[in-house]
């Protein structure tokens, strides 16, 4: 009866033993991701809805990194720097450029790109630089939460600045001459452009070099950590030159010829 008593007791230790070994994955708490999906290639969604781009892509190598499953937050990219504060989403990865004004409510990782503000204009604007849309009468489209925005509120003086929602809605301005000038990314500005030769041209020499960065809650230090070594060892493995070749392989080409450097 007693070797009975062992035998169960030892099949029932070995059941449970077993059942507590489950993938790692399946237990990590998801890294969740905070991105606007409305920005291609970097940030968007494909034919199915899901999620897809460049940042997807990178958010997705990180979490594999830290050995958790990921969730992207889709939302609005004024509305991100309060979602990561309340703790809804865990970092943010959106083409969002480190500034010392975000600094002030949340922390940055080391930059993972460089790029810069550069100006869309109407085709028949004789503007040459960003000194030369600085005047009364003159019109400046921004995307509302961006860099482009920051820049037109505290350097433009004279000129009127229009604050709209999209980036669509701001390029719609300029092609139909509503608008002289649209300040965004050199990358944004170069794709507008080619979309919209006929009512447009582009200065894509930035006026503004920035860096995009990882953002993440203040005092996080441990994560943030962590989210440096990758981009560190990302870079060295060629994860950044990849990424580049899998959704810009033609603007690559097209900067290089031009005489840019490109950003990733």
């Amino acid at each position: 009866m007693k070797f009975k008593h062992l035998l169960l007791l030892s099949a029932l230790v070995g059941f449970l033993t077993a059942a507590s070994v489950v993938p790692a994955a399946e237990t990590a708490r998801p890294l969740v991701v905070g991105m606007e999906l409305a920005y291609p290639p970097f940030e968007m969604t494909d034919p199915n809805g899901k999620p897809s781009g460049i940042s997807v892509d990178l958010a997705t190598d990180l979490a594999k990194s830290l050995g958790r499953p990921v969730i992207i937050q889709n939302t609005a990219f004024d509305g991100l720097i309060s979602a990561l504060k309340t703790g809804k989403v865990d970092l943010v990865i959106s083409s969002m450029t480190a500034t010392a004004e975000r600094e002030k409510s949340i922390d940055f990782s080391d930059p993972y790109l460089s790029t810069g503000l550069c100006l869309l204009l109407k085709k028949d604007s004789a503007a040459q630089s960003i000194a030369d849309l600085d005047k009364a009468g003159v019109k400046v489209a921004v995307k509302k939460g961006t860099t482009g925005h920051l820049y037109a509120s505290s350097r433009l003086k004279n000129a009127e600045i229009l604050v709209l929602d999209k980036e669509s809605a701001a390029v719609l301005e300029v092609t139909q001459g509503k608008a002289d000038a649209f300040i965004y990314d050199q990358m944004s500005t170069y794709q507008n452009w080619q979309r919209n030769k006929d009512t447009t041209r582009a200065l894509l020499e930035p006026f503004q070099k920035e860096s995009w960065a990882v953002g993440l809650r203040k005092g996080n230090d441990e994560l943030r950590n962590k989210v440096n070594l990758f981009i560190k060892a990302y870079r060295e493995k060629g994860g950044f030159e990849q990424l580049g070749d899998r959704h810009l392989k033609e603007m690559k080409g097209e900067f290089k010829r031009l005489g840019y450097s490109f950003f990733l």
